[in-house]
């Protein structure tokens, strides 16, 4: 065995001895603190309250409710998730609402972002890519617009995600933004 240094309380190393090399020593607090800013990001969405931070506990809009749009927009080419979404939420609609579907008062759609035909809703709503977006309508003539991204982490249970849409539905109706 080679030594390099004697000392009086430890045998000498040399530096192939050691693990860590001088660049490596300084790469440890970058690492370290790149963990901690991750860290801190991720948590950051689990600090909100449920429904979101910018969940309105007063109504966006000034008079009665009279209509709800539940509408699925799609991109040229969906992928599986965009189908099933698109899938459940019309589901949701003709399950739960028959009636106001056929009076006008709650209407479903399946709108292509890309088609000529319906850039005027795709603006309004401001849909770039696939999504469900509710609007809410009031007989003062205001408009209330949401995109509802929760609904992409009910995907896996299609009977919690009716339930969640059908809920959130009967609270558009009702006026009821809290959430």
């Amino acid at each position: 065995m080679r030594r390099t240094h004697m000392s009086n309380s430890e045998p000498g190393r040399t530096q192939e001895q050691f693990p860590c090399s001088a660049p490596a020593r300084k790469i440890l607090p970058i690492a370290a603190l790149s963990v901690i800013l991750a860290l801190t990001a991720l948590s950051a969405g689990c600090m909100t309250a449920p429904g979101g931070a910018d969940a309105a506990s007063v109504s966006p809009l000034n008079g009665t409710v009279t209509k709800v749009e539940v509408i699925h927009f799609t991109a040229p080419s969906q992928c599986y998730s965009c189908v099933v979404l698109g899938d459940y939420a019309e589901e949701t609609v003709k399950t739960h609402f028959p009636e106001e579907l056929g009076s006008g008062k709650v209407i479903f759609d399946h709108i292509d972002i890309a088609d000529p035909g319906k850039k005027e809703i795709v603006e309004r709503y401001g849909a770039t890519g696939s999504s469900l977006w509710l609007g809410t309508y009031d007989d003062q003539g205001g408009f209330y617009k949401e995109e509802d991204t929760r609904v992409w982490y009910r995907l896996n249970d299609k009977p919690g995600f009716m339930q969640y849409l059908n809920a959130l539905i009967e609270m558009r109706l009702a006026g009821d933004f809290s959430q």
